[in-house]
C-alpha cells in the first residue's frame, strides 16, 4: 500500500499522485499500476552416456586340503567374473507462456527501479486458475502505453496453477505413488 501523504500545511504535495500535464503516464511510486505482457519461451535439452567395463579373474589351486576334503584338492577353484555396464538418457523440454497481467508497483528501490506483484484469478466451471507474478522492473523498460515485456524484467517469477477436476485427474493417486515408490518393476 502506498503509504499516507505528510500533511505539512502546504498547498502542493509531491506524494499526493501530482501528475504534470505534458508526462506520460508511467508508474512512479508504490501503488501504481503496470501491464506485464508475457511472451516466454523456454527450451532445454540434456543427453548423456555412459560406457563402463570391469574384468576380473582368480584362480586357487591348492596341494593339501583340511581334513574332510581331500578330495577338493583334485578340483581346482577356478573364478572368473566379467562386468559390463551401458547406460544413456536424454530430456528435453520446450515451454510457451503468453498472456497479459496488471501487476503493482509494491516499492521503488534506491536506484528507482520497481518491485512489482500482481496476480489474476480465473474461475472456470469447476476449476480456478490462478497466474501469479512479481519481479523488478526497469522504469526505462516500460513504453509509453505503460506496458513492460515478462522478458524484461528482472528476478521474474511467473507461476501458472491450477486446481478442479481437470488437475486432478492428471495427478497420480496416493495409492499407486505408494505401490510405485514399494514395487520392484
Amino acid at each position: 500500500m502506498p503509504p499516507a501523504p505528510r500533511a505539512n500545511g502546504a498547498i502542493f504535495q509531491p506524494d499526493t499522485g501530482y501528475l504534470p500535464l505534458f508526462e506520460e503516464d508511467r508508474p512512479r511510486m508504490s501503488g501504481d499500476l503496470l501491464t506485464v505482457i508475457f511472451n516466454e519461451q523456454v527450451s532445454a535439452s540434456r543427453n548423456s552416456e555412459v560406457n563402463a567395463e570391469r574384468e576380473g579373474a582368480t584362480t586357487l589351486t591348492t596341494d593339501t586340503a583340511p581334513s574332510g576334503l581331500e578330495r577338493l584338492v583334485d578340483y581346482g577353484i577356478d573364478i572368473t567374473g566379467n562386468s559390463n555396464f551401458q547406460g544413456g538418457g536424454g530430456a528435453e523440454a520446450r515451454n510457451t507462456f503468453s498472456g497479459t497481467l496488471t501487476a503493482t508497483v509494491l516499492e521503488v528501490l534506491p536506484n528507482g527501479n520497481f518491485r512489482v506483484r500482481g496476480e489474476k484469478q480465473i474461475r472456470i466451471n469447476e476449476g480456478t486458475e490462478f497466474i501469479r507474478f512479481s519481479g523488478i522492473v526497469d522504469p526505462r523498460a516500460i513504453t509509453a502505453a505503460n506496458q513492460v515485456l515478462s522478458t524484461q524484467v528482472a528476478e521474474a517469477r511467473i507461476e501458472y496453477v491450477g486446481n478442479g477436476y481437470s488437475n486432478e485427474a492428471q495427478t497420480m493417486g496416493w495409492f499407486q505413488r505408494l505401490l510405485l515408490n514399494i514395487s520392484p518393476y
